[in-house]
């Protein structure tokens, strides 16, 4: 049987612009032909590019997700 779930742990986020701090930050490595980066997460590597969000999870670990779906899924927290 199909059901539904909802996340109950919050991220910590932010756009990635291409700026030097966050290249540095993250340890991204540039792919000049194809004009993206790679990130390094928990299952390897993964594909970045200008745009996507860059989420931090509760351990610690980065993963990229496209603006299109962050803005579907995620909606920012007030503290």
């Amino acid at each position: 049987m199909l059901k539904e779930y909802r996340k109950t742990a919050t991220i910590n986020a932010e756009k990635f612009g291409t700026t030097l701090k966050q290249i540095e930050k993250y340890s991204l490595i540039y792919v000049s032909s194809e004009n993206f980066y790679w990130i390094e997460t928990k299952t390897g590597m993964a594909k970045l590019k200008a745009g996507d969000w860059i989420a931090t999870g509760v351990d610690g670990e980065h993963w990229p997700i496209s603006n299109e779906v962050f803005q579907q899924t995620y909606m920012e927290v007030s503290k």
